[in-house]
This record gives C-alpha cells, structure tokens and sequence, in this order.
C-alpha cells in the first residue's frame, strides 16, 4: 500500500533556490569583493611586469591613435590638452570594454561554483564590474600625471569626478548584470556585444571632439550620440577633468535640460538589468 498524502499544511515551508541578492547584503558585498580581488590578483599571477600591465593596453592604443588623428590628421580642433583627453577617452571606454565583455561569460566561467553552492548569484557579475573599476582607478593616475606635465592645473570642477564615474560604473553594472543572465541561454550574445562595443568606440567622441562633431552636423546629432551615458560621461569629464575649453555636456547637447536623457538610459539598465538577473538567477544552475 501506498503511503497517505500529507495535507498541504504538513508539508513545510517551501524550499527556495539562489536568488541574485541573496538573505543577506553584507554577504552579497564581501563575496563580490572576495571575488573581484581574487580575479585581480591572478590575472597578473606570475607576470613580470606584474600590474604594470595594467596600463599596458591604453596607453599602447593611446600611442596609435594619438599619431594618427592627431600629428597626422588633426582631429584635436581648437580644445586644449587633446592627448589628455583622448587617453582619458581610452581608459574610460577600456573600462566599459572590460567590465561588460568580461560580465558576459562570468557565470558560465564560474559553472562549478554555481552548480555546488548557493548564494547571491549577483556577485558574480559585479565581481567582475568591480575588478574593472580596480583597473579604472589604476590607469586614472597617468592620466593625471600626462595632464599636469603638460600644463594643466587642478581645477574645482574635479569635484565631479567621483559622480560622472559613479553613473558610468553604474551603467556598465546594468549591463553586466543584462549580458551574464542572456548569455546562460543565448550564447549568441557575446559576438552581438562585441560588435555593439566597436560601434560604441567609433560613434563616441574619443579620437575626434564634440566641436568637429557640430561643425559638420546640428545639435540633433550632438543630442542623439550624447544619449549613449558613455559619451555624456565621457564628455562631462573632459570639460571637468582636462580643461573648459572642451564643452560641457550642457552646452555639447544644447541645453543642461538635456542631460536627463542619459542619466534616463543609465536608470533604465540598471532596473532592466536587475529584473532580467533577478528572474534567471534561480535557474542558472539548471541552464549552465
């Protein structure tokens, strides 16, 4: 004989799986710096160089396009500090290069970790968002270093550094958090994402400024590139960071009114991304 059916009330508090933030945010923190330094330290394991490598990258890509936009064709225009300004377009958008298309196969990369143990599975993507922010804080300091010997000065509006990166980061977390759950399912993501981030490097003022841009179009322009938060970010910082003689996004995009349109798009990653990671995260384990 078969055994009796338990009524629905004996049969317990149902068991829940791994969710993105986990019971705990203090575990979801530590876990995703524990991640984030572990993967930093590795990535230079054994290297001679050692972390130099990390300023290897942009400021080879710094050398090629300086000579060629700006000794050979002249895209600097009439703002000052141009090679300031197109290194600190390369290290930004390195940032984005790296914390996006390094989130999109951290869950996979991390398989026998998902499958054998619970926890917040939004760690993982942010590990790698925080490992590029590492890399970020690193490659700011020859920038600096090239803007002073070059002449330039400290200037108040330094202030918004911290805030223009704090949107920036935030955006490429959205996106991670975006790219690492649709990858579990569609491997068809990571080319699509690398072809998007060519286009975001060539459609970005960073080798060419915001001055050429106007010159040969309208304002609409401005305003429509000016919606990708990488470009507005970028392009605030070069006015705060290197010198006024680069725009501001204000005036770039024709009124400070406008600058609600990125700050939208960035808002609209982040709650995207969030749900999009929030959903999948129970049945990463089963898909992987």
């Amino acid at each position: 004989m078969s055994a009796p059916a338990l009524p629905v009330e004996d049969l317990g508090t149902p068991i829940k799986g791994p969710t993105a933030l986990g019971n705990d945010p203090r575990r979801l923190l530590r876990l995703t710096w524990a991640l984030a330094v572990t993967d930093w330290r590795l990535r230079f394991f054994g290297s001679a160089l050692g972390y130099l490598w990390s300023f290897a990258q942009p400021l080879m890509l710094f050398g090629v396009l300086y000579t060629v936009f700006s000794v050979l064709l002249n895209f600097g225009g009439d703002e000052r500090f141009y090679p300031v300004a197109l290194l600190l377009g390369i290290v930004m958008y390195s940032f984005l290069n790296e914390a996006t298309g390094g989130a999109v196969r951290s869950l996979v990369n991390r398989e026998n970790l998902v499958r054998k143990i619970e926890f917040p599975r939004l760690a993982v993507p942010m590990a790698t968002v925080l490992t590029a922010c590492f890399n970020l804080a690193l490659n700011l300091v020859p920038v600096t270093i090239f803007l002073l010997a070059s002449g330039g000065k400290p200037l108040w509006t330094w202030l918004e550094m911290p805030i223009l990166l704090a949107v920036l980061v935030a955006w490429a977390a959205g996106i991670a958090m975006l790219l690492s759950a649709l990858f579990v399912r569609y491997r068809d993501i990571e080319p699509i994402w690398t072809v998007v981030l060519q286009i975001i490097f060539y459609v970005t003022p960073i080798f060419y400024t915001v001055s050429l841009v106007l010159e040969k179009s309208s304002e609409s322009v401005v305003r429509l590139m000016m919606c990708n938060p990488f470009a507005a970010m970028l392009q605030q910082a070069r006015y705060a960071f290197v010198d006024h003689s680069h725009l501001s996004l204000g005036a770039a995009m024709g009124g400070v009114v406008w600058i609600v349109l990125p700050l939208l798009v960035t808002i609209a990653f982040c709650i995207g991304g969030y749900v999009v990671f929030s959903r999948a995260a129970p049945r990463v384990a089963e898909e992987l």
